[in-house]
């Protein structure tokens, strides 16, 4: 038999050995909830694209979320072969998220529960996310006698390394919950090598048993479609303007109060640049930011900068992608990202990115290329940096059609192909493990 034969084979053999149905967890966030509200972010974009991906590739999603209101439906059809089911744990409303570990025995009770009206062996695997999940799948996992493969999206050690001015340090409970986790999964998987790097170094994860699959963009929704000139009159916005977007959950950790900071500077620098700025914010507080909601609005005051300043709620999906195509740039200031959804998003609409140079984003972005990184989070850099793409047009849009080519090399197909190679690789673990247990 040929090489290119035996190599065919072992592909087809891993791919018949992938899951035919997933229990997925998401216990804090529901994938149904709008991004940029509460706990909704990245994660929920993440877990809705790469269920409906799995499906489409040939293995069923079950996701199982806690019901956050009365009267929901026990389950909900995301799409063929996804389904959400939720679960019952604690009082439906008011609970934040540091109040959830109180509620993980209710709702493991509650995915036994659904497990149990099936035969057995429903479930080839459970893939949780973040370490609330985790805690859920790993009791899952061992109950059933599957693999557990875990996805963390942020870690405590990396957050608390990073922390913003005034935010809250994640708790030593977290802390602990995500090493026990860690040393449960069959198989981990990180956004990008420098996390699968913080998994070895923080919490002594097995590299072996760590995998690296960027997620993806959903590129039918997010493309620079007919253009920037037509996203601003959609909006209402002007069209000779140099437009800096900031989009996400409004709390320190994102950051955004460093573009508000950096606006003022470039202001004071050029203040004919007044008559030509505007600058939305377009997200709700979260996490610690819901303590002091208003915190940015005052910022602006403060500054003198509420003439320029536009705040807008979250948006759904496909007015977002008209939010990025009309900016001139995408600025994401974070103090921690374990990618950066949001930054792939705005190239895939044409749009270059300022970003701060941590976590995922320097995967995220091409720095020099779709975009800047800056290191730090001084405002005067981010002002800097906005600074050349206001005088050289040229950069500007060179960068945009970078922006565009980059991402669209991260297409959700490829992420949910990879992962079901893990998917294969933990289960084929699993029974290697099993066969040399009975001798």
């Amino acid at each position: 038999m040929s090489p290119h034969h035996t190599r065919l084979g072992r592909r087809l053999h891993r791919f018949t050995r992938r899951p035919r149905r997933v229990a997925m967890l998401s216990v804090h966030t529901s994938p149904l909830h709008q991004p940029g509200t509460g706990d909704a972010g990245g994660m929920n974009v993440y877990i809705v694209e790469l269920a409906r991906q799995l499906a489409a590739q040939g293995t069923e999603v079950e996701v199982f979320t806690r019901a956050t209101t009365g009267g929901l439906p026990p389950a909900v059809e995301l799409a063929p072969g996804v389904l959400v089911r939720h679960v019952d744990a604690g009082p439906y409303e008011g609970l934040a998220k540091e109040d959830l570990p109180a509620q993980l025995c209710a709702f493991t009770h509650g995915v036994m529960r659904a497990w149990a009206r099936h035969r057995p062996g429903h479930y080839d695997l459970v893939h949780s996310h973040y370490w609330l999940s985790g805690h859920v799948g790993w009791l899952a996992a061992e109950r059933w006698g599957v693999p557990l493969v875990h996805a963390m999206h942020t870690m405590a050690k990396v957050k608390n390394a990073a922390l913003a001015e005034g935010d809250t340090p994640e708790p030593p409970a977290r802390v602990i919950g995500e090493t026990q986790i860690v040393r449960a999964a069959d198989r981990l998987i990180a956004n990008t090598a420098e996390e699968a790097g913080e998994l070895v170094h923080h919490y002594g994860a097995d590299p072996a048993r760590t995998a690296v699959v960027h997620p993806g963009v959903n590129l039918d929704r997010f493309r620079p479609a007919d253009g920037r000139a037509a996203a601003r009159a959609r909006l209402g916005l002007p069209q000779d303007a140099f437009i800096p977007l900031f989009a996400g959950r409004i709390q320190p950790l994102k950051a955004p109060d460093v573009l508000l900071r950096a606006t003022r500077l470039l202001l004071d620098e050029d203040p004919s640049l007044r008559e030509r700025l505007v600058v939305p914010v377009v997200g709700g507080p979260s996490g610690s930011g819901l303590a002091k909601p208003e915190q940015l609005q005052k910022l602006a005051a403060r500054l003198g900068i509420t003439d320029v300043v536009r705040f807008r709620p979250p948006v759904g999906q496909e007015l977002l992608a008209d939010w990025y195509r009309a900016a001139s740039v995408l600025v994401m200031p974070s103090h921690s990202e374990s990618f950066g959804l949001v930054a792939v998003e705005a190239q895939a609409c044409g749009t270059p990115v300022v970003a701060a140079s941590v976590g995922g984003l320097p995967v995220a972005v091409r720095d020099g290329v779709s975009g800047l990184l800056v290191d730090g989070h001084e405002p005067a850099g981010y002002a800097r940096a906005l600074r050349r793409l206001i005088d050289d047009r040229e950069l500007a849009a060179r960068m945009g059609e970078a922006a565009a080519r980059h991402a669209s090399g991260f297409g959700w197909d490829t992420a949910a192909a990879a992962t079901a190679e893990v998917y294969a690789e933990a289960m084929a673990g699993r029974r290697r493990h099993l066969r040399s247990a009975h001798g």
